[in-house]
């Protein structure tokens, strides 16, 4: 067997190492998965937030109760022309059939929200794919959409979550602004809360929630204001980066 010299065998090396350190630092997944790098220091992250030049901020809704708003948000989306996401348990999907499609027709984003709101942290891996597969195949067969776009509920994740996630095809997305709309301290409270906010700025997401007690009667000011500051307001889907980017510590997704 003729011999392998010192020097080769480096240069062997070297390629194995470059070649794994590539790998760590981006997932890459089969056709129909999503192709990303959420790894930082060895944590997998959700995305928070965008860097942007653009002044884009995303708006999205939280739909796990009640829908008694969701008429009224939808009517006033329209008139400011405008398109959010909606994040939906299936509890939510099955019960409220009519506004998804209704959500769906107005052309904003359908997001999934786990089937039955737990803390999937505390689940297995199997039970976290399952708790996203269930609500995605019930929008599917409802509205033929493919849902790509998931929040956990709570905010609570874990390393294993963001990659059962990435292996149901399925960006993890949490939010930079919170509204507190959850909190029912009021309408103005909300729109202070939101236009104050010092992470109010471009490649924001803001959270607010379907069936909250002020939020419908709070969103056509915050519209407004928002766009007062020279934001355009859009889906997230069309704020974040599908592919070729890293994160930083705080979640920010960084084109490369």
């Amino acid at each position: 067997m003729r011999k392998i010299g010192k020097r080769k065998w480096m240069n062997y090396g070297i390629l194995v190492l470059m070649l794994m350190i590539a790998l760590a630092g981006s997932y890459r997944y089969l056709s129909g998965y999503v192709s990303v790098s959420n790894n930082v220091n060895g944590r997998e992250l959700p995305i928070y937030s965008v860097e942007t030049d653009e002044k884009k901020v995303a708006l999205s809704f939280d739909a796990a109760w009640g829908n008694e708003d969701t008429q009224q948000i939808l009517e006033i989306l329209k008139k400011h022309n405008i398109h959010v996401t909606f994040f939906m348990t299936g509890g939510w999907v099955e019960k409220y059939p009519e506004d998804v499609k209704a959500i769906k027709e107005a052309g904003h984003d359908l997001g999934n929200h786990s089937e039955n709101h737990k803390n999937m942290s505390e689940l297995s891996q199997e039970e976290q794919k399952q708790e996203i597969r269930e609500v995605h195949e019930k929008v599917k067969e409802l509205t033929g959409c493919s849902m790509q776009l998931f929040r956990p509920p709570y905010g609570d994740y874990n390393n294993e979550l963001i990659l059962s996630a990435q292996e149901c095809g399925y960006y993890t997305i949490q939010w930079s602004v919170d509204s507190l709309d959850w909190k029912d301290y009021g309408v103005d409270s909300i729109i202070d809360t939101v236009i104050q906010h010092k992470e109010l700025k471009n490649g924001a997401i803001i959270l607010c929630h379907n069936g909250a007690k002020y939020t419908a009667d709070a969103l056509d000011t915050l519209i407004t204001d928002i766009q007062k500051k020279g934001y355009e307001i859009v889906p997230v889907s069309e704020l974040i980066y599908k592919e070729d980017y890293h994160m930083d510590v705080t979640g920010r997704q960084i084109r490369n």
